[in-house]
Parts: structure tokens; sequence; C-alpha cells
């Protein structure tokens, strides 16, 4: 029977990690089609370099510093050779290392990615493979140790069963640093400081992405288990209505705007799956519909605060889906998780927050002294496929070169 439980486990596992990778092709969906036609190629590349770099990037250095050792603070073993991390029999963790390294890849590669949406449309695409690169190495599996590599924060009891801090909130911050520091897109605030929309051009390939995302987080959520347990069916269902809860996120901006809107709605729902990602496992049915709920509304806020208020330009809001509502999410565990601590789910927020902002700043900040950050005027005006890639998403299509 024993012997059945690990195999049980370790196809489980790996396929919560298939669908995880899946998850890549929902992010480049949704960040194309909320973007304009003319960036689509460059998105696509930069979805897709995410991955290959932290593919890559967390074998060699990543891996060790998340689960390297004992030290409370950062790894210090299995550099360049993470499978010496295995015991005799080849195991780590209760699985085979292979097993659980390629799942620890893929939500690694989910971290990076999500910056991407938020600085579309005037990055150097040099510049963003760079980054991509330093948050699988510097970023991510540091205060990924912290939560999940037996570090501090797991010792102090701080729970975050699937990422709403380790994946998603550490993602959002980057992507504040980043379009902070990369500045608004050509056009996007008027003279007065009014923001200007600038809508997505492919509203079906927006949707897709979602519904893309919407599937493959069953695999992020119940596949955190990484095992084959009684509870699989449960954390599905907290994790289905939290994104059902989206429901609100259309009342609000039905009311609010007076129709209800169809980019935001999706966020919404997206909103909903990031907040329950940390308390999927620990809360009941009805806690997760409040979760999503309140996380629908606040996505909605949230974006207008960085548009309109703070003027960070985030085209598919990404900073205020995945760095405000994971940490919502990090905080309403603390508040209805079963046997979890406010108190300690605020220092995890805290402490990893201000560690990814900090080190986010000065990436960002190097490469903007160094290589620079952003496209000339000209090349963002025709857009990043034809001068960064030399080609375009769309042949044959002529577009309309706006401000």
């Amino acid at each position: 029977m024993e012997n059945t439980q690990v195999l049980l486990n370790i196809v489980w596992t790996m396929v919560g990690a298939f669908l995880v990778y899946f998850m890549q092709a929902g992010f480049a969906m949704v960040e194309t089609g909320f973007t304009r036609a003319k960036n689509s190629g460059n998105i696509l590349m930069k979805n897709m370099m995410d991955f290959v770099l932290g593919s890559i990037f967390f074998f060699i250095i990543g891996f060790a510093l998340m689960f390297g050792g004992s030290n409370a603070f950062i790894g210090t073993a299995g550099f360049f050779h993470p499978k010496s991390l295995a015991d005799a029999d080849g195991m780590f963790n209760g699985l085979p290392i292979g097993v659980f390294m390629i799942f620890q890849t893929v939500f690694c590669a989910t971290s990076a990615t999500i910056v991407s949406g938020a600085m579309a449309e005037r990055t150097k695409f040099i510049s963003y493979l760079i980054y991509s690169a330093a948050i699988s190495v510097f970023i991510y599996p540091i205060t990924g140790h912290w939560i999940w590599g037996g570090g501090w924060l797991s010792q102090i009891g701080f729970h975050d069963f699937a990422g709403s801090t380790a994946v998603h909130m550490v993602g959002g911050l980057c992507a504040l640093a980043g379009a902070k520091m990369v500045g608004p897109r050509i056009g996007k605030y008027t003279k007065e400081g009014k923001p200007v929309a600038i809508p997505g051009h492919n509203l079906p390939l927006g949707a897709l992405g979602v519904f893309i995302l919407w599937f493959c987080w069953f695999g992020f959520n119940c596949g955190s288990t990484t095992a084959a347990t009684y509870n699989l069916g449960d954390i599905a269902m907290t994790t289905n209505l939290a994104a059902a809860a989206t429901l609100v996120t259309l009342i609000v901006t039905w009311v609010r705007y007076g129709k209800p809107d169809i980019s935001m709605t999706m966020n919404g729902a997206l909103a909903g799956l990031v907040a329950i990602t940390a308390s999927c496992d620990v809360v009941n049915d009805y806690e997760a519909l409040f979760i999503g709920a309140v996380a629908g509304v606040v996505v909605v806020f949230a974006v207008e605060f960085f548009d309109k208020v703070v003027k960070i330009d985030d085209p598919v809001g990404a900073i205020s889906v995945h760095g405000v509502c994971g940490a919502l999410g990090t905080l309403f565990t603390g508040i209805f998780g079963e046997g979890c601590s406010f108190i300690t789910q605020l220092i995890g927020f805290v402490a990893v927050a201000a560690y990814t902002l900090i080190l986010a700043f000065i990436l960002f900040f190097v490469l903007k002294k160094t290589i620079g950050l952003r496209v000339t005027e000209k090349e963002e005006i025709d857009g990043l496929d034809m001068h960064e890639h030399g080609c375009s998403a769309y042949a044959n299509f002529h577009f309309h070169n706006d401000k």
C-alpha cells in the first residue's frame, strides 16, 4: 500500500506540474489580448523566455537557495548539482527529487512571468531577460526558502499553501517596481495627468488566457499537496468558488461604470484565484466565496488607484491582481485559516514585501542606469515587434500607430 501511495503521489504531483506549466500559455494570452497588436510578438517572447530562463537558473542556483540546507534565511547546499540534495534512495520531501524539482520549477517561472504584463509595450527585451533571470536567482528562491524551504517564516507557523505570498505577491511587487521605474506608455496620461484608456486589441485572446489560468489553477492549488490526498476535492472547491465570486466584480463595475466591464470581470476571477491560493486548504467553501468576493471588489479599486492616483501604468492590472490580492489572501489566511495566526501572517507579509521591493528596485535601478530599461520613442510608437524582433505577430495587417 505504501508503494502504491508514493506512486499516486508522483503521478498527481506531475499532473499538477504540467498544469502549472500551461499557465505560461494563459499569461501569454491574457497579456497579449489586453495590450496592442503591435507588441504581441514581444509579449509572447517574454512569456516564453520567463520559462526558459527560469528553468535554467532555478536549476543551477535557485533550487539550492530555496531548498538547500537548514539555514533559516538562505539555502546553502546543492548549487549547480541540486539532485545531490536527495537521500540515498533519490527522494526529497517524500518524492523522487526530479518530481519535486519540476514542480518547483514551474512555480518559479509563474512568479517571474507576472512582471511582463505590467511592463508591457515599452521595455527593452534585453533588460527584461536579465530581470527574468535575476528573479529566478535572487528574489523568488530567497523568500521561497523562508516560506517553503524550512526557513524562519515556516518555523514560526506562516501559512501559504500554494503561493499567494511566495509566487503572486512577489511577482506583483516586482511588477510594481518595474512599472514604476520604466514609466508610463506614451499617451497614457494627458498633460493634466489624467489617465487615457489604451484598449487591448483582442478580448477573445484575453478571455482564453483567463480560462486557461482558471483551469490550470486547479493544478496550482490542488497540486500543492504534492500527494494524492482526500482533501483534493475540498481544495478544488474553495479554489473554484473564490474565482466564481467575480460575480461581485461584475456587479461593482456595472454600478460604477454603467456597464458590466469585460476585462475587469475577467481580472476579478484571477484576483479571487490569487487571494484563495494561500488558504485554499484551511478555509471552508463560504469563507472561500467571501475571500474571492472581497478580492473581486478590491481589484477594481486597486486598478483605479494605481492608474489615477499613483499614476503607474500597468496595462493588464498585474500589480493589482497579483500584488494587492496576493497580500490580501495572505492576511485573510490569518483571519479564516484553521490554526493560522493573523500576527504571523502579517509578519510574513511585511518581511516578504520589504525584501522583494528593495531587491526589485535595486535590480531595475541598476538596469536603468546601465543598459537602460526603456525603448526609444520611435520604437514604442512603431511597436516592439518590428524593432526588437524584426517581424509582426500579424503579418499583412496594417496598424494605426497611435501615441
